[in-house]
């Protein structure tokens, strides 16, 4: 999922490269293309409507620091709402329960959930 999604994303930035400054043009474009890696990577249409939504209200209300092209400011802000969707801490797993503790597994046939769980 996340080797596709980086694949695409990296396309976006291809495209955006030579453009001077985000437009509200090139935005749509962009985000168009996220919308369809993230959709492609089965994320869920509300989760990716309120993700791009995110997106276009930090990139439209931002000024592109002189250091970092356009593409590189959109894979920022996509990046930073990437670890804010995600959670950006870590939670701990506490198996000193009392036995026997229940953890789920949950996610698409072929994701890898048994080979995870032998591992």
């Amino acid at each position: 999922m996340f080797e596709n999604l980086t694949g695409r994303l990296s396309e976006v930035v291809k495209q955006l490269k030579g453009q001077a400054r985000i437009t509200e043009e090139n935005l749509a474009i962009t985000l168009r293309e996220v919308r369809m890696a993230l959709l492609e990577a089965d994320v869920a249409l509300p989760v990716v409507k309120e993700f791009i939504e995110h997106v276009r209200e930090r990139a439209l209300g931002q000024d592109v620091m002189t250091s970092m092209t356009p593409g590189q400011a959109i894979i920022n802000i996509v990046h930073e709402e990437l670890i804010a969707l995600m959670g950006d801490g870590k939670s701990t797993l506490n198996l000193n329960q009392q036995p026997p503790v229940v953890i789920l597994v949950a996610g698409l046939q072929g994701a890898g959930k048994t080979t995870t769980v032998a591992k």
